[in-house]
């Protein structure tokens, strides 16, 4: 009998599984099995068994088939249900049943580093020709437990993300293929010291270029907290599983614009669900990942032994492809490993692939990498790139590339060398003069008097031509446009008035003479983008590029259409980032500008596009890359994860740019958030921003919603960002010119074409 009772609790928990899926709803009347299921608890002994067992089979019969229908008919909503369920396997399930062992690394359990996040040295045993060898591998990923608190959902502080940093570098030094697993809602947004926006920019930023295969698989993948652990050379997600830019929850409340506190509708959240193209099957559509891993009916669970064999096999061969794909003589191994998609997933490569790799394999696993991620997301947006605009464009690039790579590389390099022997033979000859000479010039000096010296005569001058004029300085703003704010006949208070004292500001004296500054506090007013153009730069220097490049709606996301148009039809432009060509007193410079007037600056497939471009322009010409971030909203949530994507694809582009030795510098302004300042932005050397301006990595409103806790009116105060070390210094609007001349001739590396 106490099988029985057993088999009847495993009943229960299967009706408590799918009444949490269908959000608790009488789905097939599950409210009725729930009751049968009760009365045959609290009735055991009233039963012989016989007439129990059969009572239990024929509730388990119903399950099946509800859980059969159900599975025919999943909506986007439910699959995101299925990953939050507490009965889903978790990373921990996966260490204990697809590695043959593992060490916890940075601490265990609640007195881990951060809960949230683990990483394991483990070991895997590969069959290769029927023999067992055993692999080392660094597996790093998301742990949100089966309801301990203090695992926070899976939801990593920054201290997490570091740890992962720091394990991934140890893969590297030891040469170990590394495997993610990413299960997160999304990364817990504390600024504080090292910021969460700039740890997950650091963690991309190193996954570019590290030197050992990275696999990664997506359990429940939210934006910039699947993107910390996300860049890797082969992406695979399960098939019940999600992927998104933002939680379905989330982007219904900005979508329905509902009010802090009040419910968002469920209905509302389960068309969000929808347009966000969030299942394995859009994400493979949309190519952000390249292989499904299915799962049993209804997801797998934490005793779904069959499904942990099957991801054992399939992180397995993901690991091998990746590798052989390094490999100069591979053919006929990768046929083998594509034949054997189609049989037992189980059934183990009967062929030899050595993990380690040479130098040479290296370079061209991070060369692949490369090309992955820069040709994603070109799907999202309409225009010909730079790059791909036509065979005349693509002689143009290379024949560039010649001339720069001569002109700057070799030519400039060599006349650097030559320069520098000279100077050491002038050097070491001084030296060998002075110890010659030294014993002739004691001799004369003593025999020789001293003489008197004369005083030297004062010339003074008494004339009465008019003093010329002072000269303008090359560096002050080049006061050729004024805002249209200053056409208002009134005045304005300074915000800080009450503090300061400050007197009422006539509007056109304030955004004319003043530059939009209070003259008492230096509080900076909001400018529009166009006073950046033209004030900034030298006048007429400005050159924009990729002008075809338009933003889209590659989702098809209801509505968005119409208010893109309408952004177009706005701003006169296709897209929230303009790139161009610019001179800073006499400096050329390639800049990219996310600006507010269009989507809010956010970033999606076409503004990622065009600043990958501006990368590949300045590194190809050697100049410095300013960008100068107006406003930016984050990741634009109608393109989903083509929209994500942006965040690596991005961050390549300038990893690449930096190491060819170029100067990238990034200016915030106004509002920066998110995805943006967590990636591409975040990962510069050199971040400055402009006074009065707010960066961060979610607004206030989602961490009072995240956290629970108030958080003070200046929190995302530049200031606040420069005390924490997330921005290295802070520039007045009236300076941005002499600073920014100042940053191009005292940073970056020898190789500018200026320097």
């Amino acid at each position: 009998m106490n099988d029985l009772v057993k088999q009847l609790l495993k009943t229960e928990e299967r009706i408590n599984y799918l009444l949490q899926i269908k959000d608790h709803s009488n789905w097939g009347n599950l409210d009725g099995f729930k009751q049968n299921c009760d009365e045959l608890k609290h009735s055991v002994y009233d039963h012989t068994e016989e007439q129990f067992a059969a009572a239990i089979r024929k509730l388990n019969e119903s399950i099946s088939f509800l859980e059969e229908r159900a599975e025919e008919h999943l909506a986007p909503m439910e699959r995101v249900r299925i990953v939050r369920s507490a009965q889903r396997f978790t990373l921990k399930d996966i260490l204990e049943n697809v590695y043959e062992d593992y060490t916890e690394l940075g601490g265990e359990e609640d007195a881990n580093i951060d809960p949230a996040m683990i990483c394991a040295k483990a070991t895997i045993v590969r069959k290769i020709k029927n023999k067992p060898y055993t692999a080392s591998v660094m597996v790093i990923g998301q742990e949100c437990g089966h309801g301990e608190e203090y695992r926070n959902g899976g939801s990593c502080r920054p201290e997490g993300n570091a740890k992962a940093l720091r394990y991934m570098k140890v893969a590297e030094t030891e040469g170990i293929p590394i495997h993610f697993y990413i299960f997160t809602p999304g990364s817990y947004p504390v600024e504080e010291y090292p910021g969460a926006a700039q740890q997950i920019a650091r963690n991309i930023y190193a996954m570019t270029k590290l030197r050992v295969p990275m696999i990664s698989m997506i359990s429940e993948g939210g934006s910039g907290g699947a993107e910390a652990i996300g860049l890797s050379d082969f992406r695979m997600m399960t098939s019940h599983g999600y992927y998104s830019v933002i939680s379905p929850e989330g982007a219904a409340a900005i979508e329905g614009k509902i009010r802090e506190g009040s419910k968002v509708p469920k209905e509302l959240i389960e068309v969000c669900a929808d347009r966000l193209r969030l299942t394995a099957e859009d994400n493979l559509k949309n190519r952000t990942i390249d292989r499904i891993i299915y799962e049993p009916p209804m997801g797998a669970r934490k005793d779904d032994f069959s499904f942990f064999s099957k991801l054992r096999s399939e992180m397995l061969r993901a690991t091998d492809k990746v590798v052989l794909s390094t490999k100069s003589f591979s053919a006929l191994r990768t046929y083998e490993i594509r034949r054997k998609k189609n049989q037992k997933e189980t059934e183990e490569l009967q062929l030899e692939v050595p993990w380690d790799l040479n130098k040479d394999e290296i370079k061209r696993l991070i060369s692949l990498r490369s090309k992955k991620y820069h040709d994603m997301g070109r799907n999202g947006f309409t225009g010909n790139t730079e790059a791909t605009d036509g065979i005349y464009t693509l002689a143009k690039v290379k024949t560039e590339k010649v001339y720069y790579t001569l002109r700057y590389d070799i030519m400039k390099n060599h006349r650097r060398q030559v320069k520098k022997v000279l100077t050491d033979v002038s050097g070491e000859g001084s030296v060998m003069l002075k110890r010659i000479t030294e014993p002739i010039n004691a001799l004369m000096d003593l025999w020789s008097k001293r003489k008197t010296e004369r005083p030297q005569r004062l010339i003074t001058y008494s004339g009465g031509q008019p003093e010329k004029p002072r000269r303008k300085d090359p560096l002050e703003l080049t006061d050729t446009y004024t805002s249209p704010l200053a056409n208002e006949d009134r005045t304005v208070t300074c915000p800080n008035a009450e503090k300061h004292g400050c007197k009422d500001l006539w509007i056109p004296d304030l955004y004319g003479e003043f530059a939009g500054v209070c003259e008492t506090c230096g509080h900076h007013f909001p400018l529009e983008h166009e006073w950046y153009l033209e004030n900034i730069f030298d006048s007429g220097s400005l050159r924009q590029l990729n002008l075809d490049i338009s933003s889209g709606n590659p989702l098809g996301y209801t509505g968005f259409s119409e208010r893109l148009q309408a952004s177009k039809n706005k701003t006169g432009r296709h897209s929230g980032n303009m790139i161009f060509h610019a001179k800073v007193n006499g400096i050329q410079i390639i800049v990219s500008m996310l600006y507010s007037d269009f989507r809010n600056g956010t970033v999606g497939s076409a503004e990622g596009e065009k600043f990958a471009q501006a990368c590949a322009l300045a590194k190809r010409k050697k100049r410095p890359l300013l960008a100068y971030v107006h406003t930016t909203g984050g990741i634009r949530i109608q393109e989903g994860t083509l929209g994500v994507i942006q965040m690596p694809k991005c961050t390549m582009a300038v990893r690449e740019y930096i190491d060819s030795g170029g100067l990238y510098l990034v200016v915030y302004d106004n509002n920066s958030y998110a995805g943006p300042v967590a990636s591409f932005l975040g990962c510069s050397p050199y971040q400055f921003a402009i006074r009065s301006s707010r960066i961060g990595f979610a607004g206030p409103r989602v961490i009072r919603e995240t956290t629970g806790t108030e958080i003070p009116p200046n929190y995302h105060s530049a200031r606040n960002a420069l005390k924490r070390g997330n921005i290295q210094g802070i520039w007045d609007r009236r300076e941005f010119r002499k600073n920014l001349y100042k940053a191009l001739m005292t940073m970056g590396s020898p190789s500018l074409y200026y320097r």
